[in-house]
């Protein structure tokens, strides 16, 4: 390619070939068993958003991945509750590769795996294809938040549900990439609170779209969309505060009624709606089972921010000293807390969740 130096480039101060998404799938292929395990998560999720399938989905785990030692010990303990609590509960692992910033500060593994700058991208994507494939093998679904435009080609097809984020709910070409995942995507609402952008972007990402990416050869491609019939909204708070109590939800379900849309939310018990504080995660998942236990039909998904051990820590110049499965981005809730609590709510629900959705199938059909 012919470069003008005198008017391109100014501020570039390289440009690295990258692995395309072809030749990364090569490395780390999928299996027959991994396509088992990632079909039955995205038709459960499709189920309960058409009301087929009574229980609730959780999406459940660490902030960010930075350890993939720490995310495969933390999946293991994961896939043996999910199998406790599966007749009411379906679990999704978290699995978190890139970080949207306000300012600064570390973008995940992807953009940067050694969190020293370096910005080793084709080693992030390799260490997050192999972790997702060897999710698949444990049988463990993975969810994911789309931020890049190019890197969803080398990872999205072992991903199981997909956020977009409250930073990028409101760009056009979020949503259309959203019109193009195969599989359901949670629109968050705005980070100052707003429902109206999320609203639309669900409006937008269900018919049919284009925008430019790469194809699996990493061509630059036209994608040519057919529209996502399996998208919903997700609450989780905005400047103001909380938005999961009775009175926001009820002003969500008649905004998304009046846009046509079908009443499936979903609460992020972490962000806005917990105010950072960890803990408070826990009252929001009280709130939510006693919401359900009193009538309410539109909830259909939780998000926890969950680690191993409690909190979160600074990324130190010394990256071995950082302590095993603490997160270093948001803080989370320990494991023994994120067990309790899922039990918990398993034992609160297990006899309503098959009520709720007979009387909705019922209401629906008269």
């Amino acid at each position: 390619m012919i470069v003008d130096s005198r008017i391109e480039n100014i501020n570039v101060s390289s440009e690295d070939p990258l692995i395309t998404p072809s030749q990364l799938r090569r490395e780390f292929p999928h299996t027959d068993k991994h396509v088992e395990t990632i079909k039955i998560a995205r038709n459960s999720i499709y189920n309960i958003l058409d009301r087929k399938e009574h229980r609730l989905f959780i999406v459940v785990g660490p902030c960010s991945i930075h350890d993939v030692e720490a995310a495969i010990d933390y999946a293991t303990r994961l896939k043996k509750l999910a199998e406790e609590v599966s007749d009411t509960l379906m679990l999704v692992m978290r699995v978190y590769f890139e970080k949207p910033r306000t300012t600064v500060g570390w973008q995940g593994l992807i953009n940067d795996p050694y969190l020293d700058g370096s910005g080793q991208i084709e080693e992030g994507l390799r260490q997050a294809r192999k972790l997702l494939v060897d999710l698949a093998e444990l049988g463990m679904p993975a969810a994911g938040e789309a931020l890049d435009l190019v890197s969803p080609q080398y990872v999205q097809d072992l991903i199981s549900w997909t956020a977009i984020g409250a930073r990028t709910t409101e760009s056009q070409t979020h949503r259309k990439m959203a019109s193009a995942i195969s599989t359901a995507v949670g629109f968050k609402n705005a980070t100052n609170g707003d429902l109206t952008v999320a609203i639309n972007a669900l409006l937008s990402a269900v018919r049919s779209n284009h925008f430019l990416s790469v194809d699996p050869e990493g061509h630059v491609a036209v994608i040519r969309t057919k529209g996502n019939p399996y998208t919903h909204v997700v609450l989780r708070g905005g400047n103001n505060g909380p938005n999961y109590s009775t009175d926001d939800i009820a002003m969500c379900e008649k905004q998304l009624s009046a846009a046509g849309l079908q009443s499936n939310i979903m609460i992020d018990c972490s962000h806005a709606n917990s105010l950072k504080d960890p803990a408070k995660q826990l009252m929001v998942m009280e709130e939510v089972s006693r919401q359900i236990l009193d009538g309410n039909q539109s909830i259909v998904g939780l998000m926890i921010e969950s680690n191993l051990e409690w909190g979160n820590q600074p990324i130190l110049g010394d990256r071995t000293q950082l302590k095993y499965g603490v997160s270093v981005t948001d803080s989370c809730i320990d494991w023994k807390t994120t067990e309790n609590a899922i039990r918990k709510m398993h034992a609160q629900l297990i006899d309503i969740l098959p009520r709720r959705n007979a009387n909705l199938q019922k209401n629906q059909e008269t």
